[in-house]
C-alpha cells in the first residue's frame, strides 16, 4: 500500500509513495511472489479500508503498509507485513536514517519481507532487489514521478514525464533508469505525435546510453528493443526483448512490448503467447488480456478469444472502479465489449474516454476500431483521420488489425495508409 505521509509538508506524499513503489518493483522481480500492481493498491489510498477488506478487493493474502516522517534530512520509516485473513503481524520494522540512506532502507525492507515469507532468492534476483541505480535522492524523486506519468500513456502525461526524466538526469547523469525512461518518452512521441528524425535518434541514443551505464538493466534492454522497432529492425528488437526477459523474467514491459512488435509483423501465434505471459506476470493488467483476445480471434480460436476478452473487460472494470479518470481503461475495455457483442455498454465506455481525452491519437485510433466493429464506417473514418492528423503513425497496426477489416476496401483506407510512415509497434 502507499506509505502514509506523517510529515507536515504535503509535497512529501510523492516521496512516500515512491518508497512503496520501489519496494513493489523490487518484490515483483522475485519469481515466487505475486505482487499486486501499484495502480490497484494505490487506488485504495483514500478508502480507509480495513486489512481484511483491502485484501479481499486486491485478492492479496498479505499486505505491507507503512508510514514516513521526514524532518530536514532525518527519516523515520515504519513498516509492517500483515496477514489479511488472520490479522497477524508477520514482520515489522522501524528505520531511523538520514535521507541519503533511503535506498538501503528500501532494499532492507524488501529483503526482510522475502525472509518473512520464506522465499529463497537466486543470485540474480538478489541483485535485482539490492541494486541501487542512484544515490541522489532528488534524481530518484524525479524518476518515480516520471515513470508514473509515462504509465498513463497519453501525450500530455508523456510530455510531463519527459521533464521529470530530464531533471533526474540533471541531478545524476549516470542514472540508467532515467535514460531508459526518457528513451521511452521519445519513442512514444515518434509513434503518436511527430515521426521526426530527432525523436527517433533520441530514442536510440538514450536507450543505448542506459545499457552502456548498466548492461544488466532489463528495462534498458526493453527501451532498446522498442527503439529498434521504430526502424523496423525486428531481429535486433526481438533480441533486445529476449535479453531483457533473461535478466528479469518478471518484467511486464518486456513481455508486453515484445508481443506488440510480434503483432505488427503478423506473428500472431507468438504474439498471443507473449500477451498471455505478460498477463500472467501482471494479472491486474487489462491491456495484455484484451489484446490476447483479439489475437486469438484473428487465429480463429473463438473460445479462447471470448475467455481472454471477458477476463480483460473484468480487469478493466475493476481497475476503472478505482481509477475512473483513466481514458485508456475505458477505450480498450470498450473494444473488448464491442467484440463481445455488448454494443451499448461499449459505446458508453468509449464516450467516457472521448470526454476525458478527446484529442489523444491513440484513443482516436481505438475509437475508429470500435466504430468499425459497430458497422459505422463514417464515424470510423472520421476518428481514424483525426488520429493520423494528431500524429499517429502506426502503419503496422493499420495493416494487421482485424478490427479494421470492414474498412479495407474503401479508398479512404488506402489514403490513410499513404499518409503514414512505415513504423511500429
Amino acid at each position: 500500500m502507499p506509505f502514509r505521509n506523517l510529515s507536515s509538508d504535503p509535497e512529501q506524499v510523492y516521496f512516500c509513495e515512491g518508497i512503496a513503489e520501489e519496494i513493489i518493483i523490487s518484490l515483483g522481480k522475485v519469481p515466487d511472489l505475486q505482487v499486486v500492481a501499484r495502480a490497484s493498491s494505490f487506488a485504495l489510498r483514500e478508502k480507509n479500508l480495513g486489512i481484511p477488506e483491502a485484501g479481499r478487493q486486491l485478492n492479496a493474502t498479505v499486505i505491507l503498509e507503512g508510514a514516513v516522517r521526514k524532518i530536514g534530512k532525518q527519516l523515520r520509516i515504519t513498516a509492517e507485513l500483515i496477514d489479511t485473513q488472520s490479522g497477524i503481524n508477520l514482520w515489522s520494522g522501524r528505520f531511523d536514517r538520514q535521507i541519503e540512506d533511503i535506498f538501503a532502507v528500501q532494499d532492507e525492507i524488501a529483503q526482510s519481507i522475502t525472509a518473512a515469507l520464506r522465499v529463497k532468492l537466486g543470485s540474480l534476483q538478489m541483485r535485482n532487489i539490492s541494486m541501487v541505480q542512484t544515490t541522489n535522492v532528488n534524481a530518484y524523486d524525479y524518476y518515480i514521478r516520471g515513470r508514473r506519468l509515462l504509465s498513463q500513456f497519453s501525450k500530455q502525461s508523456v510530455l510531463y514525464a519527459q521533464q521529470m526524466f530530464d531533471k533526474a538526469i540533471s541531478e545524476d547523469d549516470n542514472y540508467a533508469l532515467a535514460y531508459s525512461g526518457l528513451a521511452d518518452c521519445y519513442a512514444y512521441l515518434y509513434l503518436y505525435d511527430m515521426s521526426t528524425q530527432q525523436n527517433l535518434q533520441l530514442a536510440q541514443q538514450l536507450s543505448l546510453r542506459a545499457i552502456e551505464i548498466d548492461p544488466l538493466l532489463a528495462r534498458g534492454h526493453v527501451s532498446r528493443g522498442v527503439a529498434f522497432s521504430l526502424e523496423n529492425k525486428y531481429e535486433d528488437s526481438e533480441a533486445a526483448f529476449e535479453r531483457a526477459i533473461s535478466l528479469d523474467p518478471q518484467l511486464f514491459d518486456a513481455w508486453y512490448w515484445y508481443a506488440r512488435v510480434c503483432f505488427v509483423q503478423g506473428k500472431l501465434e507468438k504474439a498471443a503467447h507473449l500477451f498471455e505471459t505478460a498477463n500472467r506476470v501482471q494479472p491486474e493488467d487489462f491491456q495484455s488480456a484484451l489484446l490476447a483476445g483479439q489475437v486469438y480471434a484473428d487465429l480463429g480460436l473463438t473460445q479462447k478469444a471470448v475467455e481472454a476478452r471477458k477476463r480483460g473487460v473484468a480487469i478493466a472494470e475493476h481497475y476503472l472502479s478505482l481509477n475512473p479518470g483513466d481514458a485508456r481503461g475505458y477505450y480498450l475495455g470498450a473494444n473488448g465489449l464491442m467484440a463481445l457483442g455488448e454494443t451499448d455498454k461499449s459505446l458508453q465506455w468509449l464516450q467516457r474516454a472521448l470526454t476525458l481525452d478527446p484529442d489523444d491519437a491513440m484513443l482516436l485510433y481505438n475509437a475508429g476500431c470500435i466504430f468499425a466493429l459497430a458497422g459505422d464506417q463514417e464515424k470510423a473514418f472520421s476518428t481514424l483521420e483525426r488520429a493520423v492528423g494528431a500524429g499517429l503513425k502506426q502503419k503496422g497496426w493499420f495493416e494487421n488489425d482485424s478490427n479494421l477489416d470492414s474498412l479495407r476496401s474503401d479508398p479512404r483506407f488506402h489514403a490513410l495508409l499513404e499518409k503514414m510512415a512505415t513504423v511500429a509497434p
